[in-house]
């Protein structure tokens, strides 16, 4: 199956990018207009971090967000043939603080959120930082798929471990210096995450990231992604901790969602509205994970 779909991704990756977003324009009015994919969940969401904000403005937020969800696809799929100069034109970093860190000998620790483009986000901060990259990333379910997306995220050589192997291999894998990157506002176990708020709602926020982090004493480092224009991007990344080992996995996990918020609202509509981030609802069984200063 991965010899037949990869020519033709391979071969509708080497159509110039104002002949993809003409595609990709057709595919949003179908998205939001005709197939209405995920419609009620994005808007639900966009309410619950926005409800100061009226009907209408939610839905040019949302409008945007599916506009830049498919763009962020069509992209993908053009990393498939892009040259590195291209890619280098469209997407910068900022990365000067995280390089100093790396050459103190510090191991550092990538969490960002759900912001788009991601796949580029990989990339460029693969290519820049100067001690091994390792990304962890979930399997796709079908083989070819999977193949497909493993040697296009490994292109800048990002060493990739899928989440299931993590826990095996981690011990083998982690050898400092190293650099992680996780995406750090995954939905988990609401039974054994952090609660706290996030916009105006409750929601459970994984552990693993700030205990890791503490645990090795890694600097722990926020990625943010701002869309300058259609398919260019700049990253940048800011220091929540140099010594993790200082912090306690609360204050970090805070430190994070206060960061991601601000990022959010800065641009509300390149953040991955689909992902069902307030799907689980607080309860009073849940209060002794309560870390948010305000009371629930």
């Amino acid at each position: 199956m991965y010899y037949i779909i990869y020519p033709i991704f391979y071969l509708l990756s080497l159509l110039p990018f104002f002949i993809l977003y003409r595609l990709s324009d057709f595919f949003y009015v179908l998205m939001y207009y005709v197939f209405g994919y995920r419609k009620e969940i994005v808007l639900g969401n966009i309410a619950i971090a926005f409800p100061e904000k009226s009907k209408e403005e939610r839905k040019i937020i949302a409008k945007q967000f599916y506009k830049n969800f498919i763009d962020t696809l069509i992209e993908t799929i053009k990393m498939i043939s892009i040259s590195t100069r291209t890619f280098e034109k469209r997407c910068t970093i900022d990365m000067a603080s995280s390089i100093e860190l790396a050459a103190k000998g510090k191991s550092i620790t990538f969490v960002c959120g759900h912001q788009m483009n991601w796949e580029y986000g990989n990339w460029i901060m693969a290519k820049n930082i100067t001690i091994p990259f390792i990304g962890i990333y979930q399997k796709i379910g079908n083989k070819a798929f999977n193949k497909l997306f493993y040697e296009l995220r490994a292109r800048f050589n990002t060493i990739l471990v899928s989440t299931n192997d993590f826990k095996y291999k981690k011990d083998e894998i982690l050898i400092p210096p190293y650099s992680l990157a996780l995406a750090a506002d995954q939905n988990g176990n609401p039974d054994s995450c952090y609660w706290l708020y996030f916009f105006s709602k409750p929601a459970p926020f994984v552990t693993g990231p700030a205990k890791g982090a503490i645990k090795n004493n890694t600097a722990i480092v926020f990625a943010h992604f701002r869309k300058r224009a259609r398919g260019h991007y700049h990253f940048d990344t800011t220091i929540l901790a140099e010594n993790a080992n200082e912090f306690s996995p609360e204050q970090l996990t805070l430190k994070f969602r206060d960061l991601l918020e601000q990022t959010i609202k800065d641009s509300p509509d390149n953040y991955l509205w689909t992902h069902r981030r307030w799907r689980h609802d607080y309860s009073e069984k849940y209060s002794h994970l309560w870390i948010d200063t305000k009371k629930p």
